[in-house]
């Protein structure tokens, strides 16, 4: 009998304490529920990719990236060292509709980004959302706080394998370099996590996705084949718009720690936006067309939010080149194997 009643007032105390937690994380709490549901309302509407390949309504030019899709997953286990996993063996239709959307802010004055932080997975320096509403009322929120703001919609995103990630529909109409390097930088995610570094684990996402690409696409096609041709140009343009970016960050960097206390906030808003305008309006030639500059309005200029995404994706992507060449002498199965013994994922 004792025992039964200190079990009752153990579960009674858990269960007071869990809704004064949860009257105290209200926010967090509703965050947590509205987002759970999005992602098990994606998860009861997968089909199998096997009944989606005997679906004699299902295009077969379509069929044909899904089953590229599968070469390209067996490719990053096999040949890259990444954890096998059951990721992209389901088919989600969005019916040609953007299912997820980041909200993501700065300070005005500093790039420095906002962060959330949420139980076991660590800060992060955006928010997602499956419902837009929300979304928007979270931007709404942070405009009145100060922040600058930026709201992206999602091509894809990894539970880390706590989950089986979906094929999303609107990624069977990738080229097949964009869609090699979208699923390796996702299954890279399910690899290696690092908790409260997100800026690493992007960057390093990004790194992996592009070198698995490349590699996929040179067995699978050749490298005087179209698909890899496509994607080393693209890629040659990302890298100078990415630098071009990087360093337009730094600019900004400097123009805000040149600002004196005191400096009227009218008189540092023009500076900033004059800067910005600069860099948007010289993107015109990295193509090298020798275009003029486009002028670009105060609607259309991009804010701080806008430089922190590029931070957090490609700051960091020569470290892991010059790591993975001169340490491991390009051999990206050791490589992988030092990055998940060095730092352990969630």
């Amino acid at each position: 009998m004792k025992g039964k009643r200190a079990l009752k007032r153990f579960l009674l105390l858990a269960s007071l304490l869990g809704v004064a937690w949860g009257v105290w994380q209200r926010e967090l709490v509703g965050y947590g529920w509205s987002q759970a549901r999005g992602q098990l309302r994606v998860l009861r509407q997968v089909r199998p990719l096997a009944e989606v390949m005997a679906d004699p309504s299902f295009p077969d030019s379509l069929k044909g990236r899904l089953r590229l899709i599968g070469e390209i997953r067996r490719y990053a286990v096999d040949s890259l060292g990444i954890t096998d996993s059951e990721s992209y063996t389901t088919v989600y239709d969005q019916r040609g509709k953007p299912i997820l959307w980041v909200v993501t802010a700065s300070e005005p004055y500093r790039l420095v980004a906002k962060e959330w932080k949420f139980p076991l997975l660590g800060t992060f320096s955006y928010k997602g959302f499956f419902d837009y509403d929300r979304c928007l009322k979270a931007e709404r929120e942070l405009k009145a706080q100060g922040y600058d703001t930026e709201i992206s919609e999602v091509s894809a995103w990894s539970t880390l394998g706590w989950f089986r990630d979906p094929i999303l529909s609107s990624m069977l109409y990738r080229s097949e370099g964009s869609l090699a390097s979208l699923i390796i930088h996702e299954l890279t995610h399910g690899t290696l996590f690092v908790k409260d570094n997100l800026e690493y684990n992007e960057n390093l996402a990004d790194f992996v996705g592009d070198y698995g690409a490349l590699r996929f696409l040179a067995r699978q096609y050749g490298t005087d084949s179209p698909p890899y041709r496509r994607y080393l140009d693209r890629k040659a343009y990302q890298d100078r718009y990415y630098r071009h970016v990087l360093r337009g960050a730094r600019q900004l960097d400097s123009l805000y720690a040149a600002f004196r206390p005191g400096l009227a906030e009218a008189r540092k808003n023009r500076l900033k936006k004059n800067l910005i305008r600069e860099i948007v309006e010289t993107m015109d030639t990295l193509s090298g067309t020798g275009r003029k500059r486009t002028p670009v309005s105060d609607s259309l200029l991009p804010n701080n939010a806008f430089f922190i995404g590029y931070q957090t994706y490609r700051k960091r992507q020569n470290a892991f080149e010059q790591e993975f060449r001169t340490r491991f002498g390009s051999n990206f199965p050791r490589y992988l194997a030092y990055l998940k013994k060095r730092y352990p994922s969630l």
